[in-house]
């Protein structure tokens, strides 16, 4: 595989189908590190992960895309995100003790929705949001897209212990012949259902296209890296604390002595004592000259 931890954009030209193609593997492997999923757990997720960089794509300013599942299953809340600079971060929460050999989305998510949230940087965040009914979380995003913007859309998403990877396909609104334009989702759709698992996560993404597309004009573009990024921050951390309230801090600051504060998505720990608690709410005042 020589593509991994990449994003890469495909047209068809003389078409209105674009395409979008990922494959994560050190980032993915990075996010594992700091938790102990069993493993079908580690396969949802990386599913999560390969679609949230999939979806980034549709940010067309500075943002951020979060894809989020909550059920009633042994997972309560799986989640994954991807800013408009391809860093990742995601996690998962459940009873991980009751899974055991179970491993379909159903199984796993129970009763649950899936919701697609859109951050714009500086503007109004937008969230649509589906019953997760698909057999899988790609029929599950296929339906998102039919219901919420009424774009056909195609979606394959892989994974295994070492990476994971995803394929969209989708059709813009037609600028030209309608009946072309059916002819041309319908041919190209045709191939791309028959790409599979072992492809996507052993050949490049080249090779995928060219297996799939080779009968087609495709322009394959430059290659854009991803990577696991938390946005956790001593700072981010000092506000959270602030809005709980000065008398909870500081009764826990007096409990516990050292209040420690550890980032759930990367595992980073922030440390804070009794002299931090006081500055945080009382900051020493600059000295008047």
């Amino acid at each position: 595989m020589t593509n991994n931890d990449t994003l890469q954009r495909f047209l068809f030209d003389n078409t209105d189908i674009r395409g979008e193609i990922t494959t994560l593997s050190a980032s993915y492997q990075d996010l594992l590190a700091n938790q102990n999923y069993p493993p079908q757990v580690a396969l949802l997720f990386g599913e999560f992960l390969a679609a949230a960089s999939l979806l980034s794509t549709t940010l067309k300013n500075s943002g951020m895309i979060t894809i989020q599942a909550r059920g009633d299953g042994p997972i309560s809340t799986v989640m994954a995100e991807c800013t408009q600079g391809n860093k990742l971060r995601g996690i998962v929460r459940g009873d991980f003790d009751n899974i055991k050999d179970i491993s379909s989305l159903k199984e796993l998510l129970g009763s649950a929705i899936l919701a697609i949230t859109i951050e714009p940087e500086g503007k109004e965040r937008y969230q649509g949001v589906v019953p997760l009914d698909g057999e899988n979380l790609s029929q599950c995003l296929e339906f998102y897209f039919y219901q919420s913007e009424q774009l056909p859309t195609k979606i394959k998403l892989s994974s295994n212990a070492e990476s994971a990877s995803g394929m969209l396909i989708q059709q813009l609104p037609s600028s030209i012949d309608a009946e072309k334009s059916a002819d041309d989702w319908q041919n190209i759709s045709v191939l791309f259902e028959t790409l599979s698992s072992t492809e996507q996560l052993e050949l490049s993404h080249n090779d995928q296209l060219y297996r799939l597309f080779h009968e087609q004009e495709l322009r394959l573009f430059e290659p854009q890296s991803l990577c696991f990024s938390c946005s956790c921050s001593r700072q981010r951390t000092e506000s959270a604390l602030i809005s709980l309230g000065h008398d909870e801090v500081v009764d826990m600051s007096v409990t516990q002595g050292l209040i420690m504060i550890t980032c759930e998505f990367c595992s980073q720990e922030y440390r804070f004592t009794s002299r931090d608690i006081s500055e945080l709410f009382d900051p020493p005042h600059p000295p008047v000259h």
